[in-house]
């Protein structure tokens, strides 16, 4: 493990942080875009996902292709900027326009990284460190969105990410979040291909507001129908 210093560890200390940068200080755009439009689309539908299962929690936050900041000298020594997905626990929902750890009190709890050919050997390698030793983050998945193969998981032992081990299922589950990741084929966007999705333990697929919408159009056709074998007509 990388030593630490007062520059790079997580400040908890209030006398320590007045000096500090807020989110209105630090950069929180530099005009960077997504790899590939496939890849934005596997980003919103994490996130597009996660939102309503965070709303009834009602303690958490989950960003894309956000700036986060682990140390304020950050801009200086360093040329990471933040994951493609985050989500953390115990917060407060609310707007940010980026994720300083010394504001919020902790680093996120889970990163996933979406690989693309320019980015993959330092997804792997020099980003990887900064989630095991400067920040600590608990989970760290990579999924690349053109080779649904290239999809690994580590969890974080003494300091140290150990390879997570699919279940039964062929899923990684994250302990953090009570919930799985699961490889699933089908249409998002119009587009037809292996989707990194979220799913419940017991495996029921986090739900897009498109299957949402038609999930609940289903239910009223169904009980129409019922309502309609019993002589009820529902007025529309």
């Amino acid at each position: 493990m990388l030593p630490y210093t007062i520059e790079e560890t997580i400040i908890n200390s209030e006398e320590a942080i007045i000096n500090f940068p807020t989110q209105d200080d630090l950069p929180c755009d530099d005009d960077d875009v997504m790899e590939t439009l496939r890849h934005k689309y596997q980003m919103d539908l994490l996130l597009e996902t996660i939102y309503p299962w965070l709303e009834k929690r009602q303690d958490g936050f989950a960003a894309g292709n956000m700036f986060v900041y682990f140390s304020p000298y950050q801009v200086k020594r360093y040329d990471y900027k933040g994951p493609d997905f985050f989500c953390v626990l115990d917060v407060p929902q609310q707007e940010r326009k980026c994720w300083v750890v010394w504001e919020e009190g902790k680093t996120p709890d889970v990163v996933i990284e979406l690989l693309s050919e320019s980015t993959a050997n330092y997804d792997k390698t020099n980003k990887k460190l900064v989630y095991q030793d400067r920040m600590r983050v608990p989970e760290y998945f990579w999924y690349d969105p053109f080779n649904p193969d290239d999809w690994a998981g580590f969890g974080i032992t003494e300091g140290v990410y150990q390879p997570l081990v699919r279940d039964d299922k062929n899923r990684y589950l994250s302990k953090k979040l009570q919930l799985a990741l699961v490889r699933w084929q089908g249409v998002y966007r119009g587009v037809d291909t292996v989707w990194l999705r979220w799913e419940t333990l017991d495996g029921k697929l986090l739900l897009t507001d498109k299957e949402l919408s038609e999930q609940q159009k289903q239910r009223a056709d169904k009980l129409a129908a019922k309502l309609g074998e019993l002589g009820i007509e529902l007025d529309d």
